[in-house]
């Protein structure tokens, strides 16, 4: 019997997946991402609150915000849920991570109207055209890439840190291994025993699960640049703002297709996709998930409210 310290699932939580304009169905950009006992909060466009309170999402372990542009529809919600988890009564600061031009734009109505609260809201800057850790702990790092749009834009990597491997109990105990020398068997030493045997850390310990990995790809166009950095991921998110027929809107607004979003992932060698970010001048999401599972069979097509289990 192995000792192991139960982690909880990475969970995805769509909070909107409509593009510039909302609809009855979808409203603006937003996700949720449950990580190592963390939230974090991918674009925040209007009705990310709303959308927040109707699908029971309670926020106690969220610090971090992510967005990935400037566009309203990616960041316009974010003074209304500041507001509203001032009001909650919230202590802990919040962490804000954007192109520089957020604070310029948002902080002067954080400090009119929220100017009280018992929290902070700290900025922290980046440059969407690098690629560059802006966000690590002990147990998760997150990595922007650039995409192709109209206003500087970047997709975001989150990953897991690789955790320490298992210890098989059974053989902890038979060897009677003081607890001492546990944290450098989990460091991956082996054990010599009061006679001088060497046992193998192989057969005193089983591996962890792989680290799970998330790719979030807002508004850009097709790029095969993005591969490298999206390569193999668990679960790739790739606006699919129009279907291929569309050719002139995608080539005029710097977005993707369907097909364009899949292409992407069998590129990549992703393990699932999910399209979103869908034009409101569509009435259904069915045409864009035929379109792009002729490309790749294992996508899905967001929907506000769907949760995913990585």
């Amino acid at each position: 019997m192995s000792t192991k310290v139960k982690m909880e699932a990475v969970k995805l939580t769509i909070l909107g997946c409509g593009s510039a304009m909302p609809t009855k169905k979808n409203f603006h950009s937003s996700q949720l991402l449950e990580m190592r006992n963390k939230q974090f909060l991918i674009d925040c466009g209007e009705g990310t609150q709303i959308r927040m309170r109707q699908f029971n999402i309670k926020t106690n372990r969220l610090n971090h915000i992510f967005i990935s542009h400037l566009h309203g529809d990616h960041y316009f919600g974010l003074l209304g849920l500041i507001s509203s988890l001032g009001m909650l009564g919230r202590t802990a600061d919040i962490e804000v991570h954007a192109h520089p031009d957020l604070e310029r734009l948002v902080a002067p109505q954080i400090a009119y109207s929220c100017g009280d609260f018992p929290f902070k809201v700290n900025f922290h800057p980046f440059n969407p055209r690098k690629n560059e850790i802006i966000y690590e702990d002990r147990s998760v790092t997150v990595t922007t890439f650039p995409l192709k749009h109209r206003v500087p834009t970047c997709g975001f990597l989150f990953e897991e840190k690789q955790a320490a491997p298992h210890l098989i109990r059974s053989m902890i105990d038979a060897y009677e291994i003081p607890i001492k020398e546990l944290a450098a068997i989990k460091n991956g030493a082996d054990y010599v025993t009061p006679d001088g045997e060497i046992v193998e850390n192989s057969r005193l310990t089983t591996p962890a699960a792989p680290p799970k990995r998330y790719a979030y790809c807002s508004d850009t166009a097709y790029s095969e640049k993005i591969i490298p950095f999206v390569e193999g991921v668990d679960c790739l998110y790739h606006e699919s703002t129009f279907l291929e027929e569309d050719v002139a809107r995608i080539k005029n607004t710097l977005h993707s297709s369907a097909k364009q979003a899949a292409t992407i992932a069998a590129k990549a060698n992703v393990k699932k996709l999910i399209i979103g970010h869908y034009s409101a001048r569509y009435k259904t999401n069915t045409p864009f998930l035929e379109e792009a599972k002729k490309v790749f069979a294992n996508t899905v097509a967001a929907e506000d409210g769907m949760s995913f289990v990585l």
